[in-house]
């Protein structure tokens, strides 16, 4: 399939043309303002489907909403009545097009254009009035909250917010994308329909700067937000895409004694923290017991002799692991235990524990296993 894509280098178009560019199956044209019509009449006489997403929403005079947003669209729709063709539009309208406003006005214009074409010529058309959307390449410092704030806290530069309880609309860009080629790959699309993108997110300004804050803090805190799924899933990507490269990394903090080192990576607010630590040739760690805090731990390089012993029964327990054969050794509460580099090498060991380590209760109780 051809498919011609219009304002071919905004935000939406990039990720779709990215997404786009994945599959073997689908050529993609562009069309630009920086395109006259007579490139465009040739672009249209070759495509199966238009993702029209050009579109004017920022600018310096309210006439420009018309020239890039209705009459661009009419444009569109004439030379493919012209040309005799009947090819599927699938149009980035706005939310806004419900309102009484010279953006919104110029976008239910077009809408009008693409079902009278449709009407027509009994072409097939796919009007998707979006929220916001976010996401990755979005320009930031123009017309998007999240873009702005993304960029202004990543780069450590202030953010303005006029009233933090003002509510928004967000839908995240791959959603769209997502949304935007089912409709093409379909061979069953109703026309005109109102696509509606999912999931819509809800929520204040202040929310959405504290969540994009804390994100922030995490590389200095070591605490992660809870970014697996949903909503922070996805704005946390977001921030991280406006990272410039010497950012990409972060120093930790390295804690060094005669038995080798120790080093926080990552903390969680409700699962624990993941850690890794070193011991030289001989050397024992660990010679304690929890009550309750569990420890989960993976030799990735090295020799290692887990030793444990139970604090009433005195019952003993002895297991051997290396860093060539993967295996998870688990603290047990009320088990005192210690692990000995028993190799020629330096030893090398990740360690989880289920909770962040609080020293006003550190749950550590000193145990000697002999």
């Amino acid at each position: 399939m051809r498919v011609l894509i219009t304002g071919a280098n905004g935000f939406i178009a990039k990720n779709l043309r990215t997404h786009l560019a994945e599959r073997s199956d689908i050529d993609v044209v562009t069309f630009t303002r920086e395109q006259g019509n007579d490139e465009l009449n040739s672009l249209l006489k070759s495509v199966d489907f238009i993702f029209h997403l050009a579109g004017v929403n920022r600018p310096e005079h309210n006439d420009e909403f018309k020239i890039g947003n209705t009459d661009l669209t009419h444009v569109i729709c004439s030379i493919i009545d012209r040309l005799g063709l009947n090819i599927h539009i699938l149009y980035t309208s706005s939310i806004q097009a419900e309102f009484d406003n010279p953006y919104g006005s110029s976008k239910l214009a077009a809408e009008n254009i693409l079902k009278e074409y449709s009407v027509k010529t009994g072409a097939v058309i796919s009007l998707f009035r979006l929220p916001n959307v976010f996401g990755k390449w979005c320009k930031p410092n123009y017309n998007s909250a999240v873009a702005t704030f993304c960029h202004n806290i990543a780069h450590e530069l202030p953010i303005q917010i006029n009233d933090a309880s003002s509510r928004i609309s967000l839908v995240y860009i791959d959603d769209v994308v997502r949304d935007f080629i089912k409709v093409m790959d379909s061979d069953d699309v109703v026309m005109a329909v109102y696509g509606n993108v999912q999931p819509v997110y809800q929520l204040t300004v202040g929310e959405l700067a504290e969540v994009i804050s804390a994100f922030n803090q995490g590389r200095t805190s070591l605490i992660t937000e809870r970014v697996g799924e949903g909503f922070e899933r996805v704005l946390h990507a977001t921030y991280l895409s406006y990272l410039e490269p010497d950012k990409f990394s972060y120093p930790l903090i390295k804690h060094s004694d005669p038995r080798g080192m120790f080093v926080e990576m990552l903390k969680t607010k409700d699962s624990g923290q993941i850690s890794y630590f070193t011991a030289y040739p001989g050397v024992t760690r660990g010679g304690h017991y929890h009550h309750t805090k569990t420890e989960k731990f993976l030799v990735v390089k090295g020799h290692a002799l887990f030793k444990f012993r139970h604090v009433d029964s005195n019952d003993y327990y002895e297991v051997s692991t290396t860093g060539d054969e993967p295996m998870i050794v688990e603290t047990v509460p009320g088990w005192s235990h210690d692990v000995t580099n028993v190799g020629n090498d330096e030893m090398i060991v990740m360690l989880w524990a289920n909770e962040i380590f609080d020293p006003e209760n550190p749950d550590t109780f000193t145990y000697g296993l002999d």
